[in-house]
């Protein structure tokens, strides 16, 4: 009962953090505006608590600020800021698979990142993809990016890619709900999940250059997810005063 309910408070920070993430991208919550606990419990229909973790973590990966009389603060940034800081992860977490490879990884230490490509395995065939099903993805996702980076060995490389997922939408959690909703959702997750696959078999393989090279490409995966996001949803357009295109910088 008591893995159930943590399961649940787990699945529900995810609902709220992707519900959030989707109203800042979207300019429903604009650059500077204050947002409440009970603001965002109203907003995502989600219990206070799950809620105040959601805040928490995005927060942790800056896009909102937290405010000295309480709550949170929207910040500001724009297209150009999010692709950079994708980019700068994936050039991370390939030199983390890399390191990875040419050092050696035994059976053991692959066996819960094969586990964890089992279970995403069971989401990404459905199609469309349920709410909740997403929600799972995200965490599932989540967990074995941590898996695999941590197979580097490497905690000055671990440190940095810290750093990088404190930028905004550069986290590999950091899906909006909008991405389950694409016509192309279904093959994108897909595609990312060859890309996991491929990357396992190339660390145990010890084949450095393509775990690197493929870690590399589900990143930009990752960005071009986002901007089919930018570009098919009519309602971002309010979104120009949060989310500016490179050119207007």
């Amino acid at each position: 009962m008591a893995e159930r309910d943590a399961d649940r408070s787990v699945s529900q920070t995810v609902r709220a953090q992707l519900a959030l993430r989707d109203l800042i991208l979207s300019g429903g919550l604009r650059p500077g505006e204050r947002i409440s606990e009970l603001q965002a419990v109203e907003t995502t229909g989600v219990s206070r608590t799950p809620v105040r973790m959601a805040l928490v973590r995005l927060e942790e990966e800056g896009l909102l600020e937290a405010i000295p009389s309480g709550g949170f603060r929207v910040k500001a940034f724009s297209e150009r800021d999010i692709l950079d800081a994708i980019e700068l992860r994936g050039t991370l977490e390939g030199l983390a698979a890399r390191f990875a490879a040419e050092r050696g990884v035994s059976s053991r230490d692959l066996e819960p990142l094969k586990e964890s490509l089992s279970e995403i395995d069971l989401l990404v065939r459905q199609d469309p993809i349920s709410v909740e099903a997403f929600s799972a993805y995200v965490t599932l996702n989540a967990r074995f990016h941590a898996l695999l980076t941590e197979l580097s060995r490497s905690p000055p490389l671990l440190r940095q890619l810290d750093r990088a997922c404190a930028l905004p939408f550069a986290s590999p959690s950091g899906f909006v709900m909008a991405q389950s909703r694409l016509p192309e959702a279904n093959q994108i997750l897909l595609i990312a999940q060859d890309h996991h696959r491929v990357a396992v078999e190339a660390i145990e393989n010890r084949e450095g250059a393509r775990a690197e090279a493929i870690m590399h490409e589900h990143a930009r995966l990752a960005a071009r997810n986002l901007r089919l996001v930018l570009r098919n949803r009519t309602h971002l357009l309010q979104a120009l005063a949060l989310v500016k295109s490179p050119a207007a910088k």
